[in-house]
Parts: structure tokens; sequence; C-alpha cells
């Protein structure tokens, strides 16, 4: 059995709360969430943009719910004797508890931030930390102003590694975030142009995510991506933080330099040169991001002081993240039909990425690589040329269809020979009879949009259509 995680003191303490009610002396767990709230875990009633907790105090006791950490201006709303910590602002109070979680805590410390490849960094950086260790590592995207000390405020005292992601869309959102996690290790996995509509400049984005560097403890290391066109302007501002600087990529510079890689239709091998070790692996999601990303996984293995043999091996049970890449066999008509999801989000370079991962995708004698497009939002005035910059990639992947929704994915489309145009419609919605309908046996479907671009309702339309096969039974696709 675990040990609690907090105190309900501590707690108390490290919010500067007043207790209410008959309070129990540990609680297991934190929570934001009333729908999904573990019982003896503590709810914190945060407002948010669209719903404010304090609805959903009641229902998180009534769940099992050890206490709530309810605002002071919300008391006399609540039940006279529910169990609550009272505190002047309950993001604020969770703030201070992830200052005391961190305070308290031995751990080894990754950040993680970059345009594209947070997550599954960090995923993977869980998977090769536990190879050695009690590792906690941020849940899902947990990566903005509430995410960040809400994973924080989780972890354990008795972890050894803890892995945190960092997001931004504004310049100035990473600094405080880092401030409160302080890494040892902080990695930019790349920058590219993402949220350009809130930037002048790709430059700009670089300095924006070079923020990481400003909360790093001392003799901390910030690892770059030395292949990314901002690695002089990266290298730069981590030095004038103070930063160890150890880099990754292919060029021969790198520290941690990629030497060989095999990409295959489940995964890769990979040889490689870790900080001057020879290391051959495998990795078990497909794509040659995760490669690359790789080298600063296990660059940070080493840094913290993991054993590195032990978290090469792990990353052989890298798999995709939900949205992220995610597969699927389809019983379709004439045979078996390969659905890749990547519907979670989109930018320019996870588009190409996800492109990259589909012409690698074993079909069927009569099938085809076919791809369902939406559009990649906050891109600017930079998102016509952007999305029709998409039809080189599309080429060069050998994918024999795509199927684009929206009004930016129209410039895709214009861009498209006739022999690769497979449908067009203005939303997700009015594209999903279409795609319904083309798909048969031998074909591989990737779909992918930013998330306000609504993809998602696609791939469960072709999962509610088609049988879906367990995975194992059988090849990915015939007809």
């Amino acid at each position: 059995m675990s040990p609690p995680l907090w105190t309900v003191a501590a707690m108390a303490d490290a919010m500067g709360a007043a207790r209410v009610g008959a309070l129990p002396e540990t609680v297991g767990g934190i929570s934001i969430d009333s729908r999904t709230i573990g019982p003896g875990e503590a709810f914190f009633a945060i407002a948010g943009d669209r719903h404010d907790g304090h609805a959903f105090v009641d229902a998180a006791l009534e769940r099992g719910a050890a206490l709530a950490v309810v605002a002071a201006d919300k008391r006399e709303t609540l039940p006279a004797d529910a169990r609550l910590l009272v505190v002047p602002d309950v993001l604020e109070a969770l703030r201070s508890l992830a200052r005391a979680a961190r305070a308290r805590s031995p751990a080894k410390v990754v950040a993680v931030t970059g345009s594209v490849g947070k997550t599954s960094t960090k995923e993977a950086l869980r998977l090769a930390l536990r190879a050695d260790g009690e590792t906690h590592a941020s849940s899902a995207s947990f990566n903005n102003h509430w995410g960040v000390p809400l994973s924080l405020a989780r972890l354990p005292e008795t972890a050894r590694y803890a892995v945190f992601e960092i997001g931004m869309n504004h310049p100035g959102e990473i600094t405080p975030l880092v401030k409160l996690v302080r890494p040892h290790v902080a990695i930019v996995t790349t920058v590219e142009p993402v949220h350009l509509e809130f930037f002048p400049s790709v430059a700009a984005i670089a300095d924006a995510k070079a923020e990481i560097f400003l909360g790093l403890e001392p003799g901390g290391f910030a690892v770059l991506n030395h292949d990314n066109p901002h690695f002089q302007r990266l290298e730069r501002r981590a030095r004038q933080a103070g930063a160890k600087i150890v880099s990754f990529g292919e060029h021969a510079r790198a520290d941690a330099r990629l030497l060989k890689s095999v990409l295959l239709p489940d995964g890769s091998t990979v040889a490689a040169n870790i900080l001057g070790i020879p290391v051959d692996y495998r990795i078990g999601a497909p794509g040659g991001h995760f490669v690359i990303n790789s080298l600063a996984v296990l660059a940070a293995v080493t840094l913290v002081g993991a054993d590195l043999a032990l978290g090469a091996l792990a990353l052989a049970g890298q798999r995709p993240a939900a949205g992220r890449g995610v597969r699927t066999t389809l019983e379709v008509a004439g045979g078996r039909a390969l659905l890749i999801d990547e519907s979670y989000n989109a930018n320019p370079t996870s588009m190409r990425a996800a492109l990259a991962v589909l012409g690698t995708a074993q079909v069927g004698a009569r099938g085809r690589r076919i791809a369902v497009l939406g559009d990649m939002l906050e891109l600017g005035d930079s998102g016509a040329a952007l999305h029709q910059g998409l039809a080189a990639a599309v080429t060069e992947n050998a994918v024999d269809l795509v199927f684009c929704a929206g009004p930016l994915m129209a410039h895709l489309w214009d861009a498209l020979p006739a022999e690769r145009r497979g449908g067009y419609a203005g939303s997700a919605e009015e594209l999903e009879a279409q795609v319904l309908a083309a798909v048969r046996g031998g074909d591989a479907v990737m779909v992918k949009g930013s998330l306000g671009s609504r993809m998602g309702p696609i791939v469960k339309a072709l999962a509610r259509r088609y049988p879906v096969r367990a995975p194992g039974e059988g090849t990915p696709a015939q007809g």
C-alpha cells in the first residue's frame, strides 16, 4: 500500500488554510475533477474559464473525497459540516502546495518544453527513469498554469525522479512555471512555427522557450537540439542563465548523437553515442521524431545519474499516447484497414512527422495511404503558406489520397495534384461521410488536425462504422 501523499496538517500549513469540519489526518491524492476523484483524495475547487469548481464540491465529497480546498468567499455557499480547507485563492493555494512538494522532494527533476514532442518525450522519460527507480511524471498534457502546479503537488516524497512538461502559447508563461519546478535538467525538444498568431517570429518563440533555463537549479543542464536552426540562440540564453549545455541530434558535434537508425512500421532501431557511451536500442513507437527525441531522453537519464542501459532497454515499451499515433485495425469491405489516430493536435512540424509515419505504414495489395487532415490553427498570417507547403510532404511520403477539412486546408487542397485529391469539405463534420465511404481493405488511414479543427470525431466514426480488431489479431492491412 502506498504511503499517503500529504498529511492534512502539512497541506494546511503550506497553503495557510483554515480547517473546517471533521478532517482526516491524511490524503492519498489530489484532484480538480469531481467526476474522476478517488476515495481519500483532496478536491481543489479551481475556478476555470468555463466552470467554477465550487459548484462540484458536494459531488466530490459524495464520491469519497477526503476534503475540499475552497475559497473563503465561497465558504457560505457550502454545507456547514463539509470537510474543508479554506484559503483566499484556490489556484494560489495549489501553487503553494506545489512549492512545498518541491521543497521536501529529494528527486532529480527533469523539465521538458518545445514546440513539438513535449508529451511523448515526457512519457519516454517516465519509462526510462522508472526502470531505475520510483518516478513521478505529469499526467496527460498537464503543462499549463494549473497543470504544472497540480502535477508538482502530486509529487510523492518517496520519488527518486520526477518529470514535468511545461507548455506555453504566449511569452512569459514558462517563467513562473519553471520557477515552481526548479529542474536539474531542462530539455527543449525543438523550436518550430507554432502559435505564430501570438509571436512576431520563430526566433521570438525560441526566446519564450528559453525561459525554461531561468528556473534551473545551480549547476543544472540545458539539453538542446543541435540540429535545430535556433540551437545557437538557445545555447546563448542557456549560458546566460548559468546552465551547462548538452546537445543532441545528428550533428557531428552533438553530445548525444544519432549514428544510425532504421525506421520500421511498428518502431525503430537506433545506434547512438550518448555522452561518450555507445548504445544500441529499440523504440516501440514509429517515427523519426521519436528517434531524435530519444537522444534527449537518454542524455537526461545519464545526467540525473540513472542507469543508461536500463533506460535504453525500457524505450522498447514506448507507445504513442491517445490521439498521437495510436493504431487500430478495422474490418472493412474487402479486408482490413489500418487507422492511425493523430487527431489530438497539429502544427506544420508534427504534420510532416505524421505524414512520414504514414509513408512507412504497410498497405495491402490494393491498399492506399490516405491522409485525412484538418486545419492547423494559431499560425497567424503564415497559415495559408504553411498549409500549402504540406503538398511536398504528401508526395515525398507516397501518400495516395488526401482528404482536407477546413478553410486553411483548402490551400493544401488547391496545391495537390488531381490524382491525390480524395475529398474536401469546409469542416470535419461535413467531411466525415466522404472518409467513411472511401476506406477499403488494405488501406492505411491517418487522421490529424489541430484540436480546434475537431478531427477526433472522424476517428470515432470510423471505429463505430467498422469493427475494431483486437491488437495482435492478424496483419494490420489486407486487401
